[in-house]
């Protein structure tokens, strides 16, 4: 896991008394023991998790501040010998003021203590009793422990082996401000936020706080790990609930249960490569960094003390593009049929289109293209007669397509048209010189640009334009024919994924859809996914399944995914899909199509080069306008190599 880049972190709520140090400080040496085992290489603690948060006007006896420094150097002491960074909390009092602070603890030394920025005083809170805000810290150092320690807002924490790999430390209400510490601490190069916390429980706030976590994890695009008080803090006013969370870019990653009296610890792997990615393709990202206001502190990047191999602590989806929750499923279909209308909806408008003019085989592809012209016509006021669907069975079209294309088209009430291709393709092979009985390239793409044609030549005659139906997984890997299906004037599908598109029309199906279209699509669901170029079997059965000859959707969209929206190269792709698919696949069937893959979407790179005009969906895109702009001879020898090797 090293070598993918992954850093372990953990945020630990462990159990504590108010104000008792020494009992506090063995709990939290507790958990880096635990932590250790685990493997973990950034451990966060809670807001003055050494004294408590709940101590109130004993913040002030110098009997708690003394004991605190002594607990703090007794935990560093404990982690002697291992490459953790521990993050703790208690007070400390620099020429007359306290200060909450956060110890940042490796290899039994204190690199830097980071003071609390926002010191809140409202409500239930009122912290400005007590502390001073790290803005009126007149110092840079202090001595603990007889060694000279820097302490400030203005420290970042850098990698002595990987300038890159970088953490920034804010306190709790730092978060909950207008503009937090850590927003400048990314922008300074922090991929790693961590927040020691101490936020109460109250109706609905850790709702807020997930939201906050989450939210801060994207805008900054890094990984924040955040550590609340349990409910060992005391409960005169208000009860600790012990909220940790673990969010990257957006996406929560691990999350506590609340309200636990015990020692808990939620661990986490975040993608350090994945977030420099993101950061690289975000122009935005580069502006003002403001490194030069701060100070770097260095670390040694933590190894795992453990010579077992670490199992990836991350949940590692299949299906990347499709929610796993339903509820999240469903409001995600809904979208894209939304964004797909209007999109379709702006061109008919712009055009003064008589027609949308669509080919219809009876597979997924065409019917959700068909689904949103449908929609597009009625939001239009217009009826949805107003669509020209045309099924052009050819020589390997089945019955169960051909009825069912049929079949959704009356029932969505779009006009229908039959063209029978298969003698205008046995001229064409006459006129070419092609034997009608050699099934090759040209016997396949014949029939393609024959459909294109006629749907083409339609559109001009009745003054209409011809939707595309080609979808993103599609163009990725270059299944289509050149100025076949892969031409059209407005391409609805090219931003979804293959393993999306059944989804998106299941959704209609449930919830748009009458009885009788219903029907036909829940059967256009459970058909097999193939061009049907090629001669059916003996019993009228598709003999020709796109999967058997490229290999599973859900594996090229998974290397899809990984590949443009993080960036990863092909062994940690691997890694990641057999963490993934278990034993679904092996290996060798998993690096056979990574080849396929990685073959496919270089070479047919010149597909994509000349791409209708069609809405963006979703973060991954193949727009040569837009999102990926790639020579169409580069070469795939790097990526290929890694994936013989693999």
């Amino acid at each position: 896991m090293q070598n993918f880049g992954f850093a372990r972190v953990a945020a630990a709520s462990p159990e504590l008394r108010v104000a008792d140090c020494a009992f506090n400080a063995d709990k939290i040496m507790e958990i880096i023991e635990q932590a250790d085992k685990q493997q973990v290489e950034y451990l966060v603690l809670p807001e003055l998790s050494i004294t408590g948060y709940t101590c109130a006007d004993l913040f002030m006896q110098r009997r708690l501040l003394d004991s605190a420094l002594e607990a703090l150097l007794a935990i560093a002491r404990k982690t002697a010998g291992l490459g953790m960074v521990v993050i703790a909390g208690l007070p400390i009092e620099i020429r007359g003021r306290l200060y909450n602070c956060a110890a940042v603890i490796q290899s039994g030394n204190i690199l830097g203590i980071v003071p609390k920025t926002c010191i809140p005083g409202y409500s239930e809170f009122y912290e400005p009793r007590w502390f001073a805000g790290a803005e009126e810290l007149e110092t840079s150092e202090l001595r603990i422990g007889g060694a000279v320690v820097p302490i400030g807002s203005d420290l970042l924490f850098v990698s002595e082996e990987n300038s890159n790999l970088v953490f920034g430390v804010e306190i709790c209400e730092d978060l909950w401000v207008p503009v937090p510490p850590s927003s400048r601490l990314a922008q300074a190069g922090a991929v790693l936020l961590f927040n020691p916390s101490a936020s109460n429980e109250l109706v609905g706030k850790a709702d807020y706080r997930r939201q906050l976590v989450s939210s801060q994890s994207a805008s900054c695009v890094a990984g924040y790990v955040y550590a609340g008080s349990n409910t060992g803090e005391s409960s005169t006013d208000v009860v600790f609930g012990g909220h940790s969370l673990i969010a990257e870019n957006g996406q929560m990653l691990a999350e506590s249960e609340r309200f636990i009296h015990e020692s808990r610890i939620t661990v986490a792997d975040i993608d350090i490569p994945k977030i420099h990615y993101s950061r690289i393709i975000m122009g935005t990202f580069r502006g003002g960094r403001g490194g030069a206001d701060y100070r770097e502190i260095a670390f040694s990047n933590p190894a795992p003390q453990s010579d077992s191999p670490r199992e990836l602590a991350r949940k590692v989806v299949t299906n990347p593009f499709v929610p796993g929750n339903p509820l999240q499923r469903d409001e995600r279909c809904q979208e894209i049929l939304a964004i797909q209308t209007s999109g379709l909806m702006k061109r008919i408008r712009h055009i003064g289109t008589k027609q949308a003019v669509i080919g219809i085989s009876g597979g997924l592809d065409s019917t959700l293209a068909l689904l949103v012209a449908v929609r597009a016509m009625q939001l239009l006021g217009r009826p949805a007669s107003d669509v020209l669907a045309v099924t052009m069975p050819g020589f390997g079209t089945t019955n169960r397509t051909y009825d069912n294309a049929v079949g959704l088209i009356k029932a969505l009430g779009a006009s229908m048209k039959v063209v029978d291709i298969k003698d205008a393709c046995l001229q064409h092979f006459e006129d070419i010189g092609h034997d009608k009985d050699v099934h090759d390239l040209t016997y396949e793409n014949v029939q393609a640009r024959e459909r294109t044609q006629i749907l083409m030549d339609l559109a001009n005659k009745n003054g209409g334009i011809v939707i595309g139906t080609g979808d993103l997984s599609e163009l990725a890997l270059g299944w289509c024919t050149y100025n076949g299906d892969h031409m059209s004037m407005y391409g609805v599908n090219s931003g979804i994924p293959k393993t999306l598109i059944k989804y998106v029309v299941q959704w209609y199906a449930d919830h748009e859809a009458d009885e009788t279209a219903a029907r036909f699509l829940y059967d256009i669901i459970d058909t097999g996914i193939s061009p049907e170029l090629l001669p059916p079997s003996p019993d009228g059965e598709i003999a020709q399944l796109t999967e058997d000859i490229l290999g599973p959707y859900d594996v090229h969209d998974f290397y899809l995914y990984y590949m443009l929206r993080t960036g990863a190269p092909p062994a940690k792709i691997l890694y990641l899909a057999e963490h993934a698919f278990g034993d679904r696949f092996t290996r060798e069937q998993l690096v056979q199509w990574m080849r396929v893959f990685y073959s496919r979407f270089f070479s047919q790179q010149f597909k994509r080069s000349c791409l209708p005009d069609g809405p963006k969906v979703g973060t991954v895109s193949l727009s040569p306008r837009g999102d990926w702009r790639m020579p169409s001879d580069a070469s795939a020898a790097l990526w290929l190599r890694e994936v013989e090797e693999l």
